[in-house]
């Protein structure tokens, strides 16, 4: 049953994306919150440089890493990330809210159980890679999809440094292979660098209280 909140979601954001068989699929999940050119920025990077068919723009419910006093309302998240990714191969959608999804790993395993045939990558900033090992299952997560990580300002030395890089180093894939990436079995990942944005969604909230 939705929450109250969820009931004045239009429902087509509530359905997973459809796929069709043979098509690959960047997974780009978030809170959003709110969402900005930055996010814009790493998805377009990733349409191109994984050469994919679609993107999924995942508005999360909520991040349990993160507080939930100044998150707004997912409604007003979905709103404001359609405005923002204007590509047409990208699908904002919030399924995770019909599913009370809170893990990312959770998510994972119903995408890969709803789409047998479509090659799927999961997609991050690599400002999230740092604290990626506190993540719910996070081990599973790499296991699961391979993964993409797209450069960000500050954050271009220290994820080498992340737990994360050095349990799964093995697995890394050079750079120049990434548009073969969404085919490969997982684990396998690789960094992106390309032109970064420094906006940040907590700065834009706290200039915004400012």
């Amino acid at each position: 049953m939705l929450s109250q909140p969820e009931q004045s979601i239009p429902a087509p954001y509530l359905r997973m994306p459809h796929a069709a068989k043979g098509l690959t699929v960047g997974l780009f999940g978030g809170s959003f919150n709110p969402p900005h050119a930055g996010h814009a920025l790493v998805a377009e990077i990733a349409l191109r440089r994984l050469a994919l068919d679609q993107l999924w723009w995942m508005v999360t419910p909520g991040n349990p890493l993160k507080s939930a006093r100044e998150l707004a309302p997912l409604a007003e998240r979905i709103e404001l990330s359609e405005k923002i990714a204007r590509n047409p191969r990208i699908k904002v959608t919030a399924f995770e809210a019909a599913h009370h999804i809170r893990y990312t790993a959770d998510t994972l395993a119903l995408i890969k159980a709803r789409n047998p045939g479509v090659d799927f990558v999961w997609i991050m900033g690599a400002d999230s890679l740092r604290d990626f090992h506190r993540w719910q299952r996070w081990r599973e997560i790499v296991l699961t999809f391979p993964i993409a990580v797209i450069d960000r300002p500050g954050a271009t030395l220290s994820f080498l440094s992340s737990v994360v890089a050095k349990t799964f180093d093995y697995a890394r894939v050079d750079e120049g292979d990434a548009p073969l990436l969404a085919r490969m079995p997982a684990p396998a990942w690789t960094f992106i660098h390309g032109p970064r944005s420094s906006l940040s969604s907590t700065a834009i909230r706290k200039a915004a209280k400012g």
